[in-house]
């Protein structure tokens, strides 16, 4: 019989059986907020079930094992035929058919379709971020069908379905799709207009055969993609499918799986067409144009991506912190760890309530609005993306050793966090784009100020970066190599707006103070002590 050296004690219980929506706060009173009165209460119902769905432990361990069992490919069957498929782990294809069915990717026809969508997509992705992937392109790619009615009417409805159906058939097959996007090359990166795929029109009108490689293609299993190629007029947009009508399979070649830092349970490949058929989604020479409005939805999808994984780093340091005992007490009554979790929580609640005001500007959509956007997605895009990497890691840091084994959870979490800064261009390609539309776009710059004025007087320390900011814009020297400050000010000043109107009082005055006034440190945890802490930290956590 083995000997018992001691019994397990002060040990956090597994966060588990919880509802990962209605614990949230700052969500909750963020839909609450900007949805419909007359939707609310089904929301709510909806939101709920998928957060007790997100706390629970069977859901939970999906996550672990799509990340412990990822996606191998198989290019050729045992008789040597090329097949080009990507076998998932079954808790892979488990998370996209409970996400489809909430339906995290059918918000263009609903009513606050946006909002809603965009709360499921902050709640379901705390579980397991890869496959948020296929989501969001599945999501973003309807606005770009619909430059082409046609296009639109056949895959619109198959995009937005509630119905997930693995596997490659014909589309018309199906009752519902994925799709993807294939955008960069290895010679441009970012620089899609330095694209070298070849597009050769065929006799039938708007049909094409593609020549040429994508260096990152996510979700190759997708039943579709809209990618970018060189057509006679020009870059242009194109639906490529997996499968064509008569049921033989479109020349795809998958050459291999990117081996990630994270990510590891979504698969991004390297493709190859040669004699591709696709259809073409808009006009000649206006690929960039047809997709940019891809673009910008995946692009707040990275802001709500960061902040669903810097809430759940946050609850995980909380929670641990509310039964961890060190020094003669809780760790959560500490007065430095609380310091922390309230800086760490300022920072959650500021992610989440910023990403939920663009989502509601989205079902809006106004003119006013619209131009709101053009500013605030890219600058969003650029600071949240940005902050998730560091916040993770001092949360990660709160659980000391135990935050740094697998276990935990937060290696997890950890790698994943720089994705979102990357994809859909990195922090340069955001800021140069919100410079952009300062220099071509007027309204756009008018309708974020009259955002960000709405809580003018409200608080001397958010006037004071406004000014700054307006001071930033009058001047026009050297921009370019200060576009990244340029950009970080917009971001703070807009989210230290919202939350001065919307977040209870300690929460706004702590942000104010340290973000925009200079009353802070530069690391997580350099709070001013006479701040009211304990209600940020309590605000943030789970009940138990």
């Amino acid at each position: 019989m083995a000997a018992s050296t001691h019994t397990v004690t002060n040990q956090a219980p597994p966060l588990v059986g919880y509802d990962v929506f209605t614990s949230d706060r700052a969500l909750v009173e963020a839909v609450e907020r900007h949805l419909d009165p007359g939707l609310l209460p089904g929301a709510r119902e909806d939101l709920s079930a998928l957060g007790r769905s997100a706390g629970s432990a069977q859901v939970q361990e999906w996550g672990v094992l799509a990340n412990e069992y990822p996606p191998k490919l198989r290019t050729h069957d045992r008789y040597g035929h090329r097949i080009d498929e990507v076998e998932f782990h079954p808790s892979w294809h488990r998370l996209l058919g409970h996400a489809v069915g909430a339906g995290l990717t059918n918000a263009w026809g609903r009513p606050g379709g946006h909002l809603r969508r965009a709360a499921g997509f902050l709640v379901w992705t705390q579980v397991e971020a890869g496959h948020g992937c296929p989501l969001s392109m599945t999501h973003s790619a309807v606005p770009a069908l619909r430059t082409d009615p046609e296009l639109a009417a056949e895959w619109e409805p198959r995009l937005t379905s509630q119905v997930y159906e693995q596997g490659l058939r014909p589309a018309a097959e199906k009752a519902g799709v994925l799709f993807g996007m294939g955008m960069t090359e290895k010679q441009g990166g970012s620089d899609v207009r330095a694209n070298t795929t070849q597009a050769r029109p065929l006799d039938a009108e708007g049909e094409y055969l593609l020549t040429g490689h994508k260096w990152f293609c996510s979700a190759p299993m997708s039943d579709g993609f809209l990618v970018l190629g060189q057509a006679p007029g020009g870059l242009t947009c194109f639906l490529v499918p997996r499968v064509l009508p008569d049921g033989s399979r479109n020349v795809f070649a998958i050459q291999r799986l990117k081996d990630k830092l994270g990510n590891k349970s979504n698969a991004s490949s390297e493709v190859e067409f040669d004699g591709t058929w696709a259809r073409r989604v808009g006009e000649e020479g206006r690929g960039v144009r047809t997709i940019i409005e891809m673009v910008a939805a995946t692009r707040l999808d990275c802001v709500l991506g960061s902040a669903a994984q810097m809430r759940q780093a946050l609850t995980q340091a909380v929670h641990h912190a509310s039964y961890r005992s060190a020094f003669g007490g809780l760790l959560i009554e500490k007065p430095l760890m609380r310091n922390v979790l309230a800086d760490l929580a300022l920072e959650s609640e500021a992610a989440t309530t910023l990403g939920m005001r663009l989502a509601a500007a989205y079902d809006a959509d106004t003119e006013a609005e619209r131009a709101f956007l053009r500013l605030a997605v890219p600058a969003a895009k650029y600071w949240v993306t940005k902050r998730c990497t560091p916040m993770v890691a001092e949360a990660l840091e709160c659980l000391g050793g135990n935050g740094y084994v697998e276990e935990s959870g937060m290696p997890r979490l950890l790698r994943e966090a720089p994705l979102n800064s990357i994809w859909e261009g990195s922090g340069n390609v955001q800021a140069l784009d919100v410079l952009r539309a300062l220099q071509r776009e007027p309204a756009a710059l008018n309708a974020f100020l009259q955002e960000v004025g709405q809580a003018r007087g409200a608080d001397h320390r958010l006037d004071a970066g406004i000014k700054d900011l307006l001071t930033e814009l009058a001047d026009l020297d050297g921009i370019e190599a200060r576009a990244r400050r340029l950009v970080e000010r917009m971001a703070l000043v807009l989210q230290g707006s919202l939350l001065v109107r919307f977040a209870p009082p300690e929460v706004a005055d702590a942000f104010c103070g340290s973000r925009l006034g200079g009353d802070w440190g530069t690391a997580f945890g350099t709070l001013p002590h006479s701040l009211d802490l304990a209600k940020v930290v309590e605000r943030a956590r789970v009940a138990p």
